[in-house]
C-alpha cells in the first residue's frame, strides 16, 4: 500500500514541477506501460545500454588510470624528482605514495586517478548542465546517455588538458554536435568526436604534439604514432607495449588489449556492431597492405605494417566505441559494411598521406557518419530495385 501512495505521490509531482519529471524518469524506471497492441517488446532501454557500455569500459578506465600513473612516476624518475608536485603530491603522500614509484601498481593506478578524475568530473557536469538544460526547455525527459558521452570524451583527452578546455570541449559536443539537431537520436555526427575535433583546432597545442602526453611538467614525449611519422624520431616503444597500453598517449587510447575486451562485451551483448568493426579492420589492413607494397623512400608511413596500425593511436578506441554509435553509423546491414570499410580506408589515408594530420580516426569516422544516411539509401534503393525485378520476372 505505502508503495502504491508513493507512486501516486510522484505522478502528481511529475504533472505540477516539469522539472521533477525529468529529474524523476532519470533515477525510476517508468511506470506507464502500453497496453494494447500492436508494440515491440524489448527488455533494451537506454538504462541497460548505458550500464553495458560502461562495463565494456572498465578494462579502459583501468588501463587509463595505471598508464597515465605509469607515464608521470617514469618521468619523475627521469627527472631524479621524489614526488609529484601540488595538491597531487600531497594526496599521493597521505596515502603512503611520497615517493615516485613506477613499479608500484596502486600508486600508478592512484596517481593516474588524480588525473582522470578531475577531467571526467568537469565533463560529467558540463554535460549533465546542458542536457538537464535543454530537457527542461523541451519538456522531455533526461536522457542517460551525456554520461556515455562525458566518459568517452575525458579518456579521450590528454591528462594534461586545462579543465576550461575540457569543459568548452564537452559543451560544443553536447550543444552544437547534439541538441542543436534535436537532441537523443536526432545528431548526425558522434557528439565526442565533434567536441575533441573542435579542441583539435581551437587549441591544437593542448591537444597534440609532444608535452601534452606525461603529467608531468618539463618532459616531452612522442607517441609510437608520432614517431613513425618523423624520420628523427627514434621508436622506443615496442609492439607489445603499444598492445598492452604502455605508451604516452591519450588517457583511455593506448591500450589495444582494454578496447578488444571492450569488443568482445559490446558484441556478445549486441550492443556493438561486429560488422562495423570488422570492416574498419579490412578496410585499414586492405590500404595499409597497399601502402606497404608501394613504399616510399621520403615518407616512412608507407611501412606501417597492420598490425602497428592497430596498436598505435586510437584506432582500436575509436573502432570500438566510436565509429559503432548506434545513432550516427549505418544501420543496414549491408550499409554497415561499407560504413566501415570507409572509415578504415580514410583512416590509413589520412594518417599515411597527410603529414600535418598523424591520427586519422576522429576524421575519419566523423567523414563516415555524414556519409551514413547516403549509404543506407543506396543499400535500400538496391533491394528495392531487385525485389522489383524478381516481382516482374515472376
Amino acid at each position: 500500500m505505502k508503495k502504491a501512495e508513493k507512486t501516486i505521490q510522484r505522478h502528481e509531482l511529475r504533472q505540477v514541477y516539469p522539472f521533477y519529471e525529468t529529474v524523476d524518469r532519470f533515477l525510476f524506471a517508468r511506470t506507464e506501460a502500453t497496453i494494447s497492441a500492436p508494440h515491440v517488446r524489448d527488455a533494451i532501454n537506454l538504462k541497460r545500454i548505458a550500464v553495458i557500455v560502461v562495463i565494456a569500459l572498465l578494462p579502459v578506465i583501468f588501463m587509463a588510470l595505471y598508464n597515465t600513473g605509469l607515464q608521470a612516476n617514469l618521468a619523475l624518475a627521469e627527472l631524479g624528482i621524489s614526488s609529484a608536485a601540488g595538491w597531487r603530491g600531497m594526496v599521493l603522500a597521505s596515502f603512503g605514495f611520497a615517493t615516485a614509484d613506477p613499479d608500484s601498481m596502486a600508486g600508478n593506478l592512484l596517481y593516474g586517478a588524480l588525473q582522470f578524475l578531475p577531467i571526467f568530473t568537469v565533463n560529467l557536469v558540463v554535460a549533465g548542465f546542458w542536457t538537464i538544460l535543454f530537457a527542461v526547455i523541451r519538456k522531455r525527459s533526461i536522457d542517460e546517455m551525456f554520461v556515455i558521452t562525458a566518459l568517452l570524451f575525458s579518456l579521450a583527452l590528454p591528462p594534461t588538458i586545462p579543465l576550461w578546455q575540457a569543459a568548452l570541449g564537452i559543451s560544443f559536443a553536447l550543444v552544437f554536435g547534439k541538441e542543436v539537431f534535436g537532441g537523443l537520436g536526432m545528431n548526425i555526427m558522434n557528439p565526442s568526436l565533434v567536441g575533441l575535433a573542435f579542441l583539435y583546432f581551437a587549441y591544437p597545442a593542448h591537444v597534440s604534439g609532444e608535452t601534452v602526453w606525461v603529467a608531468v611538467d618539463g618532459i616531452s614525449r612522442a607517441t609510437p604514432l608520432t614517431a613513425f611519422t618523423c624520420p628523427n624520431l627514434n621508436i622506443s616503444a615496442t609492439w607489445t607495449d603499444s598492445f598492452l597500453g604502455l605508451i604516452p598517449g591519450t588517457m583511455g587510447e593506448t591500450s589495444a588489449l582494454a578496447c578488444l575486451i571492450g569488443a568482445a562485451i559490446l558484441i556478445v551483448t549486441g550492443i556493438g556492431s561486429w560488422r562495423i568493426m570488422l570492416s574498419i579492420s579490412g578496410g585499414m589492413v586492405g590500404l595499409s597492405l597497399f601502402f606497404n607494397l608501394i613504399g616510399s623512400q621520403s615518407n616512412q608511413m608507407f611501412q606501417v605494417t597492420p598490425m602497428w596500425h592497430l596498436v598505435i593511436g586510437s584506432f582500436a578506441f575509436a573502432t570500438v566505441f566510436m565509429a559503432t554509435d548506434p545513432v550516427t553509423s549505418a544501420q543496414t546491414l549491408q550499409g554497415q559494411y561499407y560504413y566501415g570499410i570507409l572509415i578504415g580506408v580514410l583512416a590509413v589515408l589520412i594518417r599515411v598521406i597527410n603529414p600535418a594530420l598523424t591520427e586519422g580516426m576522429a576524421l575519419a569516422i566523423l567523414f563516415g557518419n555524414v556519409f551514413a544516411p547516403a549509404i543506407d539509401k543506396a543499400v535500400i534503393n538496391r533491394n528495392i530495385k531487385r525485389r522489383l525485378r524478381r516481382t516482374h520476372a515472376g
